[in-house]
């Protein structure tokens, strides 16, 4: 078979970079045009959400067979919840440093006290209206903890599979299918019968398939990332960033912290590999999860990279890489408790010590168990700043540059999930191709 003259991740930076340069051109010429606007909508951006729609056909499947044979595959149960645990643990703890490093940024640069009356009055008037009422009326039909923590356990995971990309959808979310996926899994390791094989063949059947679907889809992936890069640099522009220019730094500062400090630090002496080389082995799902904003939509090629270029072993990629596409959101955590701070500031609302101590938990939170979707914490957002008496009309303020902030913030997800696989399989005494 003859060799690509391109590895497949060098194609997909190239087409980033194409998308983004040819965007800024296009918003430097054309900003506001009929014409553009067309293009976008109905060519651009339709080719990109091709790629994406496959990539999202095979969530579904991939989650509950990667997930059940994985949990099956390390039959001790005591294992398992060893693993677990370790998950939680690094989470937990990891997004903590995310959080806390992003409202001791917020509080040493003061973003929304350096903003003019008058940009103060366009922001609101500009960003004020659009997003705001859908993003207020989800947060305002948001469940409580007690409803959110029973819908974990589906009463029927065939129906959240099925409605779990609606928006109008109201059940368990990931975290249902995954809870279904675990204890299919479980209960798989404890059964040894021939007919229990049968299942689980099938199970190893379609996770091939998955895989297959993937590479196949993986082909489209340089110019689909080209095509969504450019529809959001040919309508943003710099702009908008240049008028909420410490605010989008102070976030970007905090996750690029985050993303080569802490990570390399724990990559260096927990993992024990090498960052540098790291970094260069999940260089193409870094590149995807940038351009789809999606955790969800970045797994498949997470697992396939973890396993294959970084050596993390399949029963644990599959448990900590599923598991975290949902429950280990660093980027968001440290997001979140940035925005809550900057609106704040924003609105002259002077937090105390204690309610920023309730935002720094209530981010954490909110990164474990926001959707691994294009915006999906901007409904926890407005929570957060209802809690400490922002108005949640305020959320309008942030929207222009969400969409840029929500790329980066993916990344640093994305990279957390594949770096938590990395230190629990190290844990678990396995040998990494990248150390």
């Amino acid at each position: 078979m003859p060799k690509e003259r391109l590895p497949q991740h060098t194609k997909i930076l190239i087409g980033l970079g194409v998308g983004a340069a040819a965007g800024i051109v296009a918003n430097l010429f054309w900003s506001g045009s009929p014409q553009l606007e067309w293009l976008i909508k109905n060519l651009i951006y339709p080719f990109g959400q091709i790629f994406l729609r496959l990539i999202f056909m095979i969530v579904i499947p991939l989650i509950v067979s990667a997930l059940a044979l994985g949990t099956a595959e390390m039959g001790d149960l005591r294992k398992l919840g060893k693993i677990g645990a370790k998950t939680l643990a690094y989470t937990v703890a990891v997004s903590t440093v995310s959080v806390i490093i992003g409202i001791t940024l917020v509080n040493l640069f003061k973003p929304g006290e350096g903003i003019s009356a008058e940009n103060r009055a366009k922001l609101e008037q500009t960003f004020g209206a659009g997003g705001t009422q859908k993003t207020l009326e989800q947060a305002a039909e948001a469940k409580s903890w007690s409803e959110t923590l029973l819908d974990i356990i589906p009463k029927n995971p065939f129906a959240d599979m099925a409605g779990i990309f609606s928006d109008n959808y109201k059940g368990g979310g990931v975290l249902a299918v995954m809870f279904f996926a675990i204890f299919l899994g479980i209960a798989l390791s404890f059964s040894k019968s021939d007919k229990v094989s049968i299942l689980i063949r099938f199970l190893e059947g379609v996770f091939e398939v998955v895989m297959t679907v993937i590479r196949l889809a993986m082909k489209l992936a340089p110019y689909a990332v080209a095509a969504l890069i450019f529809s959001v640099t040919a309508r943003l522009g710099f702009s908008v960033v240049a008028t909420l220019g410490k605010y989008v730094f102070v976030v970007l500062f905090g996750l690029a912290l985050h993303q080569f400090g802490v990570y390399s630090l724990i990559l260096r002496f927990i993992a024990k590999v090498s960052p540098i080389k790291f970094f260069r082995s999940i260089d193409e799902v870094m590149a995807i999860a940038f351009s789809t904003s999606s955790s969800n939509a970045t797994l498949p090629d997470a697992l396939r990279v973890s396993e294959e270029k970084v050596g993390v072993p399949r029963e644990i990629n599959s448990f900590v890489l599923t598991l975290g596409s949902t429950a280990n959101q660093n980027g968001t955590a440290l997001y979140e408790g940035v925005t809550v701070l900057f609106l704040a500031q924003f609105f002259g609302v002077d937090l105390s010590l204690g309610q920023q101590v309730t935002v720094i938990f209530a981010s954490i939170l909110a990164g474990i168990g926001t959707a691994g979707v294009p915006g999906g914490s901007l409904p926890f957002i407005v929570l957060l700043l209802s809690a400490v008496g922002i108005p949640g009309e305020g959320i309008g303020i942030i929207l222009g540059v969400d969409r840029i902030l929500d790329m980066c913030r993916t990344v640093v997800n994305v990279t957390g999930d594949l770096t938590a696989a990395a230190v629990i399989a190290k844990t678990e005494g396995h040998t990494l191709k990248v150390s």
